[in-house]
């Protein structure tokens, strides 16, 4: 018997799998290169605007794993490394969010959502890989899924 998924996508499972990783990979990655992009300018002092700052070489690390991890998902390029460089600094942004109790989700303020999503995100791709449409695929020949 084919699933509903089959009929609609001939291909293979795996190869399902691997366009539906690259969807994730682009536009996660996206969004943090975003977000790693105004803190790049200034990687050092980018939280100094409160009393509780992390010390700038922190700042610095939670910067670079931002953009550059964010651009390392877009192409799929050293994928395990870069979103565990972005698990460790979501995990960070999470336990602050929680620490100024600021509530999952939040109509117009903080909240530790983002954070949070980002940080499941990196671990689905450090379980399941790139996929086969990753650099990683191509330099490495190989891919979980």
């Amino acid at each position: 018997m084919t699933s509903w998924t089959q009929r609609i996508f001939p291909a293979p499972a795996n190869a399902r799998a691997s366009v539906g990783l690259l969807l994730l990979r682009i536009y996660a990655g996206s969004a943090l290169m975003e977000h790693g992009w105004a803190k790049i300018q200034n990687p050092m002092h980018w939280m100094d605007r409160g009393g509780d700052a992390p010390p700038g070489l922190l700042q610095a690390l939670a910067a670079v794993s931002e953009f550059f991890g964010g651009l390392g998902l877009v192409v799929g390029l050293l994928t395990p490394i870069a979103a565990f460089g972005i698990a460790c600094t979501m995990l960070v942004a999470v336990r602050k969010h929680v620490g100024h109790g600021d509530p999952f989700v939040a109509h117009g303020g903080p909240s530790f959502e983002p954070a949070l999503g980002y940080l499941v995100t990196a671990a689905l791709l450090m379980l399941a890989g790139p996929g086969r449409f990753s650099l990683d695929a191509r330099v490495f020949r190989r891919s979980a899924a």
